[in-house]
């Protein structure tokens, strides 16, 4: 009887043993360009709702990247050690630095599907990735150009502040604004056309430092009093420092309120749609995050399962003004 007992503990312990590793579950693995952003954090809110409303699967959505969004180098190295890992089936990544994430999938040459999320690659590396999941970044753009035009409709002097100068999606929406603004397409820079010149030492480049952003727009409005509106193609300096914003734009309220100083900015997120209503911006232009960290696991297992899936897959914007702050956020 001991024996037996025994014997039956043993093949127990055997078959517990085996079904360890067929218990782990597959990784649909996001990769953010850093975990320091609210905005990926409502991308990682996302992420875990897909997880918990799929608690079954065999997937699960797992969430990453590096401590901070300046780390271009940080984020190809969580690319690359995240690609090594055999319970990687899949991959969606954000690129701060699209050439450097292009090259290192390239380099890993890797064997499951990849796509991006929020920002793309390049128009040239397209075919690195299977599909790209997040906002119309040109629209974007090209809708807060339509709003500061709607504003000033003769023109002025704008500064445009951008993130990383190699963030592909913040480039596609400075393009979309230019656009709008001088009624011609691909325009590098803006020279009176449409009425529109952008001053001297724009764009500036962030690095989606919202601080950095309030300390650039400073700076920018000290050279350039007759300054007429800005360009926020992210909107770091009013989630990211809201209360620095709001110190340095306050003394501006009537300008703003009468359209005689014009603020267009992206995103929705944070203290963004409170300021709309303290009548401190003009015009959000909002990306949906959340939306993207639900959706891309589903998405990623569309791909590891070969069927068609389409490219792009465009999420919506959310507009806000001053009128419409209670209404205009996507429930």
């Amino acid at each position: 009887m001991r024996k037996s007992l025994l014997l039956a503990a043993a093949a127990a312990a055997v078959m517990a043993l085996g079904a360890g590793p067929a218990m782990a579950k597959k990784q649909l693995v996001i990769v953010v360009k850093g975990l320091d952003n609210p905005f990926f954090e409502a991308i990682h809110q996302g992420c875990e709702k897909w997880n918990k409303e799929n608690a079954s699967s065999e997937y699960e959505c797992f969430y990453t990247g590096p401590a901070s969004t300046s780390d271009e180098a940080g984020e190809a190295q969580i690319v690359q050690d995240m690609l090594s890992k055999p319970d990687t089936v899949a991959m969606a990544i954000s690129p701060s630095n699209a050439p450097l994430i292009a090259q290192t999938i390239k380099s890993a040459n890797p064997s499951i599907p990849i796509m991006t999320l929020d920002a793309d690659l390049s128009k040239e590396d397209a075919a690195l990735r299977k599909t790209y999941l997040g906002t119309d970044n040109y629209l974007m753009g090209h809708k807060i150009g339509e709003y500061i035009k709607k504003a000033k409709p003769n023109g002025g002097k704008i500064c445009t502040i951008e993130g990383n100068p190699a963030a592909d999606n913040i480039l596609r929406r400075a393009q979309g604004m230019r656009d709008a603004l001088s009624g011609k397409d691909g325009l590098a820079a803006l020279a009176g056309e449409g009425g529109w010149t952008e001053v001297a030492g724009c764009p500036v480049f962030t690095n989606d430092d919202g601080a950095k952003g309030v300390q650039a727009m400073t700076d920018i409005l000290a050279a350039n009093p007759d300054l007429d509106a800005f360009g926020i193609m992210g909107g770091w300096p009013l989630f990211g420092a809201p209360q620095p914003y709001r110190d340095l734009f306050k003394p501006m309220a009537d300008k703003i309120a009468s359209n005689a100083f014009v603020i267009g900015a992206a995103d929705t997120i944070g203290d963004e749609v409170a300021i709309a209503r303290d009548g401190l911006v003009t015009a959000l232009v909002g990306q949906r995050p959340f939306e993207m960290g639900y959706k891309a696991p589903s998405v990623m297992i569309d791909l590891v399962g070969g069927k068609p899936v389409a490219d792009p897959v465009f999420t919506g914007l959310d507009e806000c003004t001053k009128d419409t702050v209670d209404t205009c956020i996507q429930k």
